[in-house]
């Protein structure tokens, strides 16, 4: 693979993983309000600026981790749509939770984002220890996002 392809198809999949981002913040900026205020959430809720830093730092290692796989010569294309797939069920959530104001709905798509990470980390433990490693904070906040989800489930 040529150096400039390399770098390239870096940039290309975290421009595509920040776009997904991007839809997200897009749709939770535009629907939070005043629904989000009116819930009732747990103690361990963290403050909202917290949220978008975490997001920055988790979609840079996707990408980074993705972007393993893409330059490895032992990839399989699969694991590349599989890894699309799981960015546009992950923007799915903001406008599930926050758009539709479906709470249960939300904290299953949540449940469909742990599997697919799962088995992204499966898929990538063969081609890449450090890809599958970078994507283990990801499940660990995904965790914790539904720890969050299902308490304002709960809740409300």
């Amino acid at each position: 693979m040529q150096l400039f392809q390399k770098y390239f198809s870096l940039l290309f999949l975290l421009a595509f993983s920040f776009g997904a981002s991007a839809w997200g913040g897009f749709v939770t900026s535009v629907y939070k309000e005043p629904w989000y205020s009116t819930l009732i959430k747990p103690s361990f809720n963290p403050p909202d600026y917290i949220f978008p830093t975490i997001w920055i730092i988790l979609y840079v290692a996707m990408a980074f981790a993705v972007w393993l796989i893409w330059i490895s010569p032992k990839k399989k294309e699969k694991i590349i749509y599989i890894y699309f797939i799981h960015l546009l069920v992950n923007a799915s959530w903001s406008v599930v939770f926050f758009a539709l104001h479906q709470i249960f709905l939300a904290l299953l798509v949540i449940v469909a984002i742990i599997l697919l990470v799962v088995w992204l980390i499966k898929l990538y433990y063969p081609i890449n220890k450090l890809s599958a490693a970078l994507m283990l904070p990801y499940l660990v906040w995904l965790g914790f996002a539904f720890a969050l989800n299902l308490n304002i489930l709960f809740f409300n």
